[in-house]
């Protein structure tokens, strides 16, 4: 494994990736909530939220064992679960009637708490109508608090790139033309 110092996962990690049940299941607890949360905030469903994640722990147990350590464990984490999430959208799209349709970003912002709420559910349709790239970016960076390095590992693009769909992200927002963006 590459030099992993500074991740908090990387005792449990080892153990894991050396086989043993314990070490696994104590990281899957660990990030269950991750894993879960970001396959809602892709899909916009907590029912699909629910069998993604199902998929990504099952997956897990097949590809613990070929974790290098060039990321941190949440990035390759993030990205199968991102995988996971993109695979859907294709079956779907693969039988015909799915349309886009990530409908609401939970945890882009606190929860809404009477005084907020119709802030909170102009962001969340804000976001929703982004274009799927700009959409994914916002979902990694600003949901789950990813770098730029990171985001652009997961969507295999430049972090250049990343940096300017936050750029566009934000002026859309600012400017209410997400959907034309």
């Amino acid at each position: 494994m590459a030099d992993v110092g500074d991740d908090p996962d990387a005792d449990l990690l080892a153990a894991a990736v050396a086989g043993q049940r314990d070490a696994f299941a104590a990281l899957l607890d660990r990030h269950y909530n991750r894993i879960h949360g970001l396959a809602w905030q892709l899909t916009g469903s907590r029912a699909d939220a629910d069998d993604i994640a199902q998929d990504v722990c099952c997956t897990l147990v097949e590809k613990i064992g070929s974790f290098r350590g060039e990321a941190k464990f949440t990035t390759w984490l993030c990205g199968i679960v991102f995988n996971a999430c993109r695979d859907l959208r294709r079956r779907r799209r693969s039988f015909g009637s799915f349309t886009e349709r990530l409908a609401v970003i939970a945890g882009l912002a606190r929860g809404p708490d009477g005084r907020d709420l119709h802030d909170a559910m102009w962001l969340r349709s804000a976001i929703a109508r982004l274009r799927p790239a700009y959409r994914d970016a916002a979902v990694l960076v600003a949901g789950q608090q990813l770098t730029h390095a990171e985001a652009a590992e997961i969507l295999g693009v430049a972090e250049a790139t990343i940096s300017w769909r936050m750029h566009e992200v934000r002026r859309m927002l600012s400017t209410g033309d997400g959907a034309n963006g």
